[in-house]
């Protein structure tokens, strides 16, 4: 019976243990970000892909310039807008600027793509503009991955793998929008499905996207 009482104990000890773990975890993870919106994202550049692939848009350097900044700009202003909804109008939590702190370690990679861009196109290079897009992409996914789920690290590979495929891939076309339509939209509807589940730590399979149980 004493054994028996003991083993019971032990049950009770970590089963705590295990709460108070699972409840640090759901403390510092970061919520802000929307996953329906990302899909959105997603969606916004295949369609942008499948517009840009049409007969009677320009086949100009310029005019698929312009498509994509109207896609990032979309992209942008959705995730954003959906952060600060979620900043200030969360019932869970009081406005607090610290809690924005992941979206800043976002922010020098993203600032590192505004630059080669700028450069790329300065210099002509606008081919390898979808492999740079990607391969920064992948790199801000990564940078806050201490407070975001266990699998924003696989999507952050990924947009890094498919920017060295297309860096190196002999034959891309900044003109050619197919390629990049089609890993954004995979990669986003991903971080969606990601970032949705973050949002739900009751949710089947939450330990996973939380970082593990």
């Amino acid at each position: 019976m004493q054994d028996s009482a003991i083993a019971g104990h032990v049950h009770d000890a970590i089963r705590q243990v295990r709460d108070l773990r699972r409840r640090v975890l759901e403390a510092e993870r970061f919520t802000g970000y929307s996953g329906q919106t990302r899909v959105v994202g997603g969606v916004v550049a295949l369609l942008a892909a499948l517009v840009m692939s049409r007969a009677w848009y320009p086949r100009s350097v310029d005019a698929h310039l312009i498509g994509w900044a109207i896609v990032a700009v979309i992209a942008a202003i959705g995730n954003y807008s959906a952060l600060l909804v979620w900043f200030f109008f969360n019932p869970r939590m009081r406005p607090d600027i610290r809690r924005l702190v992941p979206t800043v370690d976002a922010l020098p990679p993203l600032f590192v793509g505004g630059v080669l861009t700028a450069s790329l196109i300065l210099t002509s290079q606008f081919d390898l503009l979808f492999g740079a897009w990607m391969c920064l992409y992948g790199l801000a996914n990564l940078s806050s991955r201490r407070v975001l789920p266990r699998a924003m690290w696989p999507l952050g590979a990924y947009y890094i793998l498919a920017g060295c495929v297309f860096l190196f891939w002999p034959g891309v076309s900044f003109t050619s929008p197919w390629g990049m339509g089609l890993v954004f939209f995979l990669g986003e509807v991903a971080g969606g499905f990601i970032f949705h589940y973050n949002r739900k730590p009751d949710a089947p399979f939450s330990s996973f996207f939380a970082g593990g149980a």
